[in-house]
């Protein structure tokens, strides 16, 4: 057959059709187990250790991650490398989460001596209660799969979809039950987009001491407009001689002086100025300060503390924040 002729649509269709099947089941099982894994969870003073291998071993290093940055500290250890050293990184008060399909993964039948000897509870995730794993485990979440979405009825696919989605209402049934926030969630992502929105200031990009526009009131407009146009924020600030902030001349007041033919060579800055400048403490979050222009449909915003000038910024600065 032609693969230009195959109908590759068809079979993702079916694939997903098994897989949105697969996970209908799955509510079945959100039962006393799952509650009792939560509570264990909750109120351990450990980490979580996931462990699996093969395919569980992937949907695990991505469970370990996603309860980690969701306030559950919590690591993935390669079953294979936890028995020749590794074992050593948990501790008697830590939890070990284990993915396996069939619960019978070799690898990890092995440790349970050792685990036991500890006295290092588990909890088991696979498709089969009655395997050696689930019986072995404190608490044992059963995803059991009636049909794999690959036609072959081989390759692990409902199976882990199955696994990955119960790990995931595990670590978002937490972090509910911890009112773990948004602002909580970027301590741990301070590189991301969401980290910048939450944690960056506007005293973080702020401009200050020389690249602050900044004349006094008795400055004539047109020496005023060389200091717009050097700074390149699209005003300038007014203030006295202890820089306490006086008031702004933007861009767009100079093109309604210019309506009024005011004559810029022998007027003052400060009998056209904005005599009341919105202003904000630069200690603010940046995401508020965006916030504050949106909402006073402003370009440029002043940054005082207590009146005192200490720096200045436009949208463009927020722009390349990220914060836009």
């Amino acid at each position: 057959m032609s693969s230009t002729t195959f109908d590759y649509c068809k079979i993702a269709k079916q694939v997903l059709a098994t897989e949105i099947a697969t996970l209908k089941q799955l509510e079945n099982n959100f039962d006393c187990a799952f509650i009792a894994a939560c509570n264990m969870i909750y109120s351990n003073q450990g980490k979580i250790v996931v462990m699996g291998i093969g395919k569980s071993g992937h949907i695990g290093n991505k469970l370990a991650s996603t309860l980690a940055s969701t306030g559950t500290p919590a690591f993935f250890v390669h079953p294979g490398e936890a028995a020749h050293g590794d074992l050593g990184m948990i501790d008697p008060e830590d939890i070990v989460l284990v993915l396996s399909n069939s619960g019978e993964s070799k690898e990890i039948l092995s440790l349970f001596p050792v685990l036991k000897h500890l006295n290092i509870r588990v909890i088991s995730i696979t498709s089969k209660p009655n395997s050696n794993i689930a019986q072995l485990s404190n608490i044992h979440l059963k995803t059991t799969v009636h049909k794999e979405a690959c036609t072959l009825g081989l390759v692990p696919t409902s199976s882990t979809t199955a696994t990955l989605v119960m790990g995931d209402a595990l670590a978002v049934a937490l972090l509910e039950a911890r009112g773990f926030t948004a602002k909580d969630f970027a301590l741990s992502h301070p590189g991301g987009m969401l980290g910048r929105k939450l944690l960056l200031k506007l005293s973080d990009i702020m401009h200050s001491n020389e690249e602050l526009p900044m004349v006094t009131a008795n400055t004539l407009i047109c020496e005023a407009l060389i200091e717009i146009t050097q700074k390149g924020l699209g005003m300038t600030t007014i203030t006295d001689q202890k820089k306490h902030l006086l008031g702004i001349f933007t861009d767009g007041d100079l093109r309604r002086i210019f309506d009024k033919r005011i004559d810029i060579h022998h007027t003052t800055i400060g009998e056209v100025m904005n005599k009341n400048p919105i202003s904000i403490h630069p200690n603010t979050l940046a995401l508020e300060g965006l916030n504050l222009m949106q909402k006073k449909n402003i370009n440029s915003l002043i940054l005082c503390d207590k009146n005192n000038l200490i720096g200045a910024l436009n949208m463009h600065d927020l722009l390349k924040a990220g914060i836009i």
